[in-house]
């Protein structure tokens, strides 16, 4: 055996490693980009729009953004909140593909196309 290539279990201990990291880091983005946006909210007094409105289009929320409202900010937090476990998924795939187990690489791969769907019809 070559030494130079990890085992299949150091390999696997890496990966589990990465999708820790990514949790981790998912969620302090998702937190700094929220109080970023409360902060806002405070300093302002003002959402940034009338009313009880708020963003719900990757276009509103990019437009708002732009224009530094609070709640298009609070909601870039949410939507980085929301794509944390999807990345999960994806480094998932790739571990149950180094694992050779095509089963599972068929069912998360299923499992992210309908993630994917429901972002564009949810």
């Amino acid at each position: 055996m070559n030494n130079n290539q990890p085992t299949t279990a150091e390999e696997m201990n890496r990966i589990e490693l990465v999708i820790g990291k990514i949790l981790r880091v998912g969620v302090i983005i998702s937190a700094a980009i929220m109080i970023i946006g409360l902060a806002l909210f405070l300093i302002t007094g003002n959402s940034g729009y009338a009313g009880n409105y708020h963003p719900s289009s990757f276009k509103e929320i990019f437009s708002g953004i732009a224009h530094f409202k609070p709640y298009a900010i609070m909601m870039l937090g949410i939507f980085c909140l929301i794509l944390t476990p999807v990345l999960r998924v994806v480094v998932s795939i790739y571990s149950f593909y180094k694992e050779h187990d095509m089963l599972y690489v068929g069912i998360t791969t299923f499992v992210l196309i309908v993630l994917i769907i429901s972002f564009f019809f949810g």
